[in-house]
């Protein structure tokens, strides 16, 4: 079954400590300030809305459940990246680790069918989702943590131990986007034909103008790679990855070779990897194992 979307308040069922995990929905039974209560019709509890933190003019929706040292994951979609693709996924990580940690996943700024919104910043767009994500770790007052993405969290994950190689304590890149030379314009195209259309409908400040600044400073500023950062960081990159290697247009099987080659802590898992289904739950024990092999006593994640 999918995983709860809800937190629930300290004022519960008595003898229920604040803080702890309701063993019906697997989530810390804490509520924050201002958010909307009202109580559960089955279970009695008192429930809130989804949960967001924001940042000036940033707003960044966010879910997790589980407990743990904390494992930040960022479902794939590419500019669409949000919560509603997890249950798509091909590992929906929400489901398969949220007994082993703290899982926490998030709507990247404005994605479409998402709720998180902020600026479309042409200057620095790869620093600006990892602000987001910095952002929403020192919120829930998490210092270290693992991360987790597909597709686009690939660029994600290299981003951010390159902006806090201090924080992000070992990583997994599952299906990572990356520059195709045959193909170089596969992930510009989807921005502009798939996502563009819709953010713009919705938001009359844009103009066309912006989002192509926008996509070229994302995908043809550094065309190579994983596009945000160079593989001069990754040959410095000491940071723990274990890498899922993909071969799709927008997933080239050579970027997730060159992630494993450069980096001088990565490995990989086989390929292909997911068929059949034996081998995709034995891939999916091998990212647990990985992770719990680089956890940190658990006085590290305040």
């Amino acid at each position: 079954m999918p995983f709860a979307a809800r937190t629930v308040s300290p004022r519960g069922p008595a003898g229920r400590p604040a803080g702890a995990i309701c063993p019906e929905s697997g989530v810390n039974d804490m509520i924050a300030d201002g958010d909307s209560v009202t109580d559960d019709p089955v279970t009695g509890w008192e429930t809130r809305a989804m949960p967001f933190y924001e940042r000036g003019n940033i707003r960044i929706r966010y879910e997790e459940v589980g407990s743990g040292f904390p494992l930040l994951v960022t479902p794939g979609g590419g500019l669409n990246s949000r919560v509603g693709n997890w249950p798509r996924a091909v590992i929906n990580a929400m489901e398969a680790f949220k007994d082993d940690f703290r899982c926490i996943t998030m709507d990247q700024r404005n994605a479409n069918g998402g709720e998180s919104a902020g600026p479309i910043d042409v200057d620095d767009p790869w620093g600006a989702f990892a602000d987001d994500q910095l952002g929403l770790m020192d919120h829930l007052g998490i210092r270290e943590f693992f991360f987790m993405g597909y597709c686009i969290g690939g660029c994600f994950a290299l981003k951010l131990m390159e902006r806090a190689p201090g924080r992000v304590v070992a990583g997994v890149i599952c299906q990572t986007v990356g520059h195709r030379p045959e193909n170089p314009d596969v992930m510009h195209s989807s921005g502009r034909d798939v996502w563009a259309p819709e953010l713009l409908g919705r938001r009359p400040d844009l103009t066309m103008a912006t989002i192509e600044a926008y996509l070229h400073s994302l995908y043809r500023r550094n065309p190579d790679f994983v596009y945000s950062v160079s593989r001069d960081f990754a040959r410095s990159c000491l940071t723990p990855m274990l890498v899922l290697p993909d071969d799709a247009p927008a997933h080239p099987y050579q970027t997730s070779v060159d992630i494993a080659a450069l980096a001088p802590n990565a490995t990989s898992t086989v390929y292909p990897w997911r068929e059949p289904p034996e081998l995709k739950t034995r891939t999916t024990n091998e990212v647990r194992a990985f992770l719990r092999s680089h956890q940190p006593d658990e006085s590290a994640a305040q």
